[in-house]
């Protein structure tokens, strides 16, 4: 059964890959960006949308990066005030453990 499962995902990975393939072949015309001021990029239309969509990841992972700190330091505190598992009372223990 896992080598089934690995196999759909290794074809699923390929129809991925041939179809960004192909999306690549078909956008090869060049495409112009205009800046501000009169200036001017040209380059194939397939470079202009992976930068695009780069851009905005990287923009996107900035983004997050202060939430993540904010969660991570409150985490930290978490962890730090919650008692640890060594200090577990002999009541806790009597507790019936499953069905």
């Amino acid at each position: 059964m896992t080598s089934f499962f690995s196999l759909v995902k290794w074809l699923f990975k390929a129809a991925v890959f041939f179809t960004l393939f192909a999306f690549a072949l078909n956008n090869q015309a060049d495409a112009t960006v205009r800046f501000f001021f009169g200036y001017q990029w040209t380059a194939p239309m397939v470079i202009v949308v992976l930068l695009s969509f780069s851009a905005g990841l990287l923009v996107g992972i900035l983004g997050m990066v202060p939430r993540w700190w904010q969660q991570r330091r409150a985490a930290k505190a978490q962890a730090a005030s919650a008692p640890s598992p060594a200090a577990a009372t002999a009541s806790d223990n009597a507790m019936p453990h499953g069905i």
